[in-house]
C-alpha cells in the first residue's frame, strides 16, 4: 500500500532566520525596497550614515561572509551586482559597499548583508 501523504514541500529559507532581516524577510517588518528578486533584497536602512543607504540582503540565511562557502559564489556575485544595480537606480556616480563580518568588524545583524553608500564625500580610510 502507498503512502498516500504528500511530499513536504522545502523549508521557508526565512522560517529559520531570527534575525531582524529574518522578519523584513518574511513580512513581519515593513520595509522601504528599492529592488528585489527570488535571490535577495535590497531596501534602505533605517538608521542612514549617508544621504543614500542601501542594504542588500540575500534571502537564503547565511551568518556573514566570514560563514560563505564555493557554494555561495554565485550568490555573492549576485548581491555585489545588485549593489551596483541599485546604487545606479539611485543616481550615485561613486559609491561604497561595505561587509561587516563578525561582532568585531561592527556586524550588529548576523546575517549578511551588503551597505551600499554614498551621496557625499566618504572619507578614508573608515573607522
Amino acid at each position: 500500500m502507498a503512502d498516500s501523504a504528500a511530499p513536504a514541500s522545502a523549508p521557508d529559507p526565512a522560517e529559520a532566520n531570527p534575525t531582524i532581516f529574518g522578519r523584513i524577510l518574511r513580512g513581519e517588518i515593513p520595509c522601504d525596497q528599492v529592488y528585489a528578486d527570488e535571490r535577495c533584497l535590497a531596501f534602505r536602512d533605517v538608521h542612514p550614515q549617508a544621504p543614500v543607504h542601501i542594504l542588500v540582503i540575500p534571502r537564503e540565511h547565511l551568518v556573514s561572509l566570514a560563514e560563505a562557502s564555493p557554494e555561495h559564489a554565485a550568490l555573492l556575485g549576485h548581491l555585489l551586482l545588485v549593489a551596483a544595480q541599485v546604487a545606479r537606480q539611485e543616481g550615485l556616480e561613486g559609491f561604497r559597499t561595505v561587509i561587516n563580518s563578525g561582532a568585531e568588524a561592527g556586524q550588529t545583524v548576523f546575517h549578511l548583508h551588503v551597505h551600499v553608500l554614498g551621496g557625499r564625500p566618504l572619507a578614508w580610510p573608515p573607522g
